[in-house]
């Protein structure tokens, strides 16, 4: 595996490769890796020649400074970890790589998808990872780019995204890794106790409640059932079934695209997020 630091450098070796004929798998990430990036990694490596996966901390997508300053940055240890399927991890060498020497923020048209759900909760933050993932694809050009669906607000974002920019790579959904009790993994799961991680079991549990017992129940009761499950184990900030396209609220089960259950809440301090589909 390459590292490299120039974003000049990697569009120049990305071009060098699709001149080849090669196809480029693109993994973006903020670090702090584990097994649900791997796993995207991994999907990459079946499907294209070569992988390149980012490392880059992005300051436009914290609501709070000190949760920029806070965020992990375990650059030794993620080398480590990907160095046998990844061929070029992309580090930029400073923000002014990927922002120039001014952070200016484009302003996207999502059509509201940005103001849904984690919207109200951080404000700006779509708009600021938008503005990071465009320059990325545009730097690397890929053929694909992998994204974990525990995400599936971002994921249906960013999708929106390459067509507004008019970029012809495709945007693949991965499926969510969890671990043993259920619990979506998640670089933030390293904050939690023993007990809070295994009391937070119950996302996975109350969402699956409702996958199951929605022919029966309507949506405002299993959404009230669900949430009595959950607190007094931990704070919910939201629990909303919606619409899978559009990410708007539904108010029965036969109105929509496909149903997306999604929930944030905190325990011992750490916000946490999950979803399912039906």
């Amino acid at each position: 595996m390459e590292l490299i630091q120039k974003s000049k450098d990697l569009n120049s070796l990305a071009k060098q490769m699709k001149s080849e004929g090669k196809t480029i798998g693109f993994v973006p990430t903020m670090g702090a890796l584990h097994s649900g990036h791997l796993s995207l990694i991994q999907r990459a490596r079946k499907e294209c020649d070569i992988v390149v996966c980012s490392i880059f901390v992005n300051p436009t997508q914290f609501n709070e400074q000190s949760d920029l300053e806070k965020y992990p940055r375990t650059l030794e240890a993620d080398s480590k970890l990907i160095e046998s399927i990844c061929d070029y991890l992309f580090v930029p060498q400073s923000v002014e790589e990927i922002y120039g020497k001014e952070i200016t923020l484009k302003e996207f048209d999502f059509d509201g998808l940005e103001n849904e759900l984690e919207g109200e909760f951080r404000p700006g933050h779509f708009q600021g990872m938008a503005n990071v993932v465009s320059i990325l694809l545009n730097i690397v050009t890929a053929d694909k780019a992998y994204f974990g669906l525990k995400d599936y607000q971002q994921f249906k974002i960013v999708e929106r995204l390459t067509k507004l920019i008019q970029l012809d790579t495709k945007i693949v959904g991965c499926p969510i890794i969890r671990e043993a009790n259920g619990l979506a993994r998640s670089s933030r799961n390293e904050l939690l106790s023993e007990a809070a991680r295994e009391a937070a079991a119950v996302i996975f549990y109350s969402l699956n409640y409702i996958k199951e017992f929605h022919p029966f129940l309507s949506i405002p009761e299993l959404q009230e059932k669900a949430k009595g499950m959950i607190e007094g184990i931990m704070d919910v900030e939201y629990l909303e079934i919606r619409d899978a396209e559009t990410l708007k609220e539904i108010t029965s089960w036969t109105e929509n695209n496909g149903v997306f259950i999604s929930f944030a809440g905190t325990i011992d301090g750490v916000r946490l997020i999950d979803n399912i589909r039906i």
